[in-house]
């Protein structure tokens, strides 16, 4: 059995493990339970409040979806003189410059924004080890004694655990009080080195993490729930979920046999589909959430696949026939107008709190810890009346796996405010400036046509053409046609929409120039003049990447945390470890990050201030500014010091070359150049003899 085999059984096995207490066992030959509609009942209860609940935040997503498309929606009327239906798309422009400085921001380091690092020591505990010179260490080793105190049980200044222990001989028994302290600390003089046996740890569950998001396509679902974010106000995602992946695979006769491994799994969700607990205004007050599932036939036989799904009551749903409903905003934002039937259908994905009561009717394990609970948290899967998943929750600690992010936080509500609702007022006005410019554009284009009829023979056809004859009443004084210039007031009508425009860039907080309308061709072709712009435009976005930071990248990556300390006994993953957001760290475009870095490492040159500086992890910055991977550039501390040591004794090997010293014992002067003024270095070396090559004396005849 290969290692990927091995893996793939452990983390099944660790799995069923921890979920075996808490299933519901279905033999195949199981029917549908009796008591089946007192949770489908209380499901749909909830799903019902919810939807109820967000009525007005559809309606506020309807119309940002239609100023991002360019439509009109049923409210806007046109009178019988308005010619021009035009739509200013700037909506569009906005959302997708603040979707992009988003993606920027996240992915400019190419690598998805979360970063484990070991957890802050406690206070005491980083005096109590570290590293000093080879002549100190060995010094204390031959200052030991046998006889010693409970102080002399501590690491001296250079001293390792090995060291500590030889010095110890008998009396190991007092490192015993202290030995926990002796794990990770910080070095106290420029001389030192500091140490992180926690940093390995924290280095492959960072690896692990990135490779798990990764194989979810992570980075393509975090942009799809960013661009709903800037859209709409509010970008959803959840995860992780156990799904069985498959990896293909042909064995040495050519057949096909893929693999399978469970891996945790994360992913987009819509906003459309997302049905938050009503009375919560974040995920941390939720008491539940829905998620409103559109499966074809194929999608919903592909779940009896998935972990403790039951077959037979998927069977049954789909006897049942499709039950997917469009809802109003479906209907209002098709492009066609005609409805036809969907062969779909609705499964409702519950997240949350249910009654014991409940759950006891379905005979549902119940751990004896949680016999005395009120309320459990569960995962439900609803469709056509029937229970097609009921769990408890698996997770420990219990977690609702979704994770909405606002593009700027409404205090009053779940979900955010977008950036199309900004500047929903100002593309209104935009709109109607633009349609008054071209209808008077038309209008002052044209000559009005003014007839006198009583200059005219009655009777005939008054429409104006090339080419037209009129008929004159005979002896009739006077002109009967008359042609009328009508004023253009374009230019006014244009004024008010620039005027409407730099309402919208504040507004929204996102200048033209941050996204290329006006005269920034220039500047913006170097790399510095787009660090400057963007510099400029970061204003509006620093608070969007910190909520990002806080409601969706730092709980998705602690969850995913979570997922490997319970389930994956790898033990050199394991730690005390914190998950941290990396989205703010990249707003800072990756010059100006390299620069201040460096500058800051000229400012440590000072051997007074050199203690304080952490350099391992400034050189990781560097690299990382410069979109080079830490991990193959940047050696650690341990590494560093090797190659230190190798270069110190290349150094005392091969010594500089001293320069010739004089008889005062002084060193000499090279000699000057002989080249005359401005010759530079030329002239430097032997001066050539007659009959050597490059004399210019040589006369070409006889010996050369």
């Amino acid at each position: 059995m290969d290692k990927f085999e091995t893996d793939n059984t452990e983390i099944d096995r660790n799995m069923e493990e921890v979920d075996s207490s808490y299933i519901e066992d279905m033999d195949e030959g199981d029917t549908t339970d009796e008591s089946v509609g007192s949770v489908v009942s209380f499901v749909k209860e909830r799903f019902n409040k919810a939807e109820t609940a967000r009525q007005t935040d559809e309606q506020r997503w309807v119309r940002a979806y239609r100023n991002y498309r360019g439509l009109y929606g049923p409210d806007v009327s046109f009178t019988d003189t308005e010619k021009s239906r035009i739509f200013v798309k700037v909506t569009k422009t906005k959302v997708l410059a603040a979707y992009g400085q988003l993606v920027e921001v996240l992915f400019g380091n190419n690598k998805f924004p979360i970063s484990v690092d070991p957890t802050t020591l406690p206070e005491g505990v980083a005096e109590a080890v570290h590293f000093e010179s080879n002549t100190d260490m060995q010094k204390a080793k031959a200052e030991a004694t046998p006889q010693m105190n409970p102080e002399d049980a501590k690491l001296r200044p250079g001293e390792t655990l090995m060291d500590l222990n030889e010095r110890l001989g008998g009396a190991k028994a007092m490192l015993e009080p202290v030995s926990d302290l002796l794990k990770e600390g910080e070095g106290r003089t420029a001389t030192e080195m500091t140490i992180h046996p926690a940093m390995i740890s924290a280095k492959k569950m960072e690896k692990k993490i990135h490779d798990q998001l990764e194989e979810s396509n992570a980075s393509k679902k975090l942009r799809t729930a960013a661009f709903e974010c800037a859209l709409f106000g509010t970008g959803v995602m959840k995860g992780p979920f156990a799904v069985d992946k498959e990896y293909p695979h042909w064995d040495d006769e050519g057949n096909y046999k893929p693999r399978i491994k469970t891996m945790p799994m994360c992913d987009s969700v819509s906003v459309w589909n997302f049905y938050p607990d009503p009375d919560a205004n974040n995920m941390d007050e939720a008491e539940y959430v829905i998620e409103r599932h559109k499966m074809s036939r194929s999608q919903l036989r592909a779940l009896k696949r998935r972990p403790f799904f039951r077959s037979n009551s998927i069977d049954l749903s789909l006897q049942y026939g499709e039950s997917y409903k469009k809802e109003w905003w479906e209907q209002a934002m098709e492009d066609d107008s005609v409805e036809t039937a969907t062969e779909r259908f609705e499964v409702l994905e519950f997240w949350g709190f249910v009654d014991r009561e409940i759950l006891e009717e379905h005979d549902v394990d119940i751990p004896k810890e949680l016999k005395n609970s009120d309320q459990l948290n569960v995962n439900v899967w609803v469709c056509n009346g029937q229970v097609l998943r009921l769990v408890m929750n698996p997770f420990n600690p219990q977690i609702i796996p979704y994770y909405a992010v606002p593009y700027e936080v409404n205090p009053y509500s779940f979900f955010g405010v977008g950036l199309a609702e900004n500047m929903d007022d100002t593309q209104t006005l935009m709109n109607g400036f633009m349609r008054m410019a071209v209808d008077n554009a038309a209008l002052s284009g044209n000559l009005l046509i003014e007839i006198d009829e009583n200059n005219l023979v009655p009777g005939q056809d008054l429409s104006i053409y090339p080419g037209k004859v009129f008929r004159r009443q005979g002896g009739a004084p006077g002109q009967s046609i008359f042609g009328t210039k009508f004023p253009n007031v374009s230019n006014e009508n244009m004024q008010m929409f620039d005027k409407a425009r730099v309402l919208a860039d504040e507004s929204t907080g996102l200048p033209s120039f941050s996204h290329g309308q006006t005269g920034v061709s220039g500047v913006g072709r170097t790399a510095s003049g787009i660090s400057m712009l963007m510099s400029a435009a970061n204003g509006s976005i620093r608070t969007v990447i910190k909520n990002v930071d806080d409601y969706l990248l730092g709980p998705i990556g602690k969850a995913f945390f979570s997922f490997n300390m319970q389930f994956d006994h790898d033990p050199d993953i394991k730690g005390d470890l914190e998950v941290k957001a990396r989205g703010t760290s990249s707003l800072m475009a990756n010059e100006v990050r390299s620069q201040r870095l460096m500058q800051f490492l000229q400012v440590v040159q000072n051997p007074a201030l050199a203690p304080f500086a952490r350099m391992d992890y400034v050189i990781r910055e560097i690299a990382e500014s410069m979109d080079l991977d830490p991990d193959k550039v940047a050696n650690s501390m341990s590494e560093a010091a090797v190659q230190a040591e190798i270069l110190k004794k290349f150094q005392e090997a091969n010594p500089p070359a001293q320069p010739p010293m004089g008889p005062d014992g002084a060193p000499v002067a090279p000699a000057a150049p002989t080249g005359g003024a401005g010759a530079g270095g030329m002239g430097t070396g032997s001066a050539p003899v007659p009959g050597e090559q490059g004399f210019s004396g040589n006369t070409g005849v006889g010996e050369v």
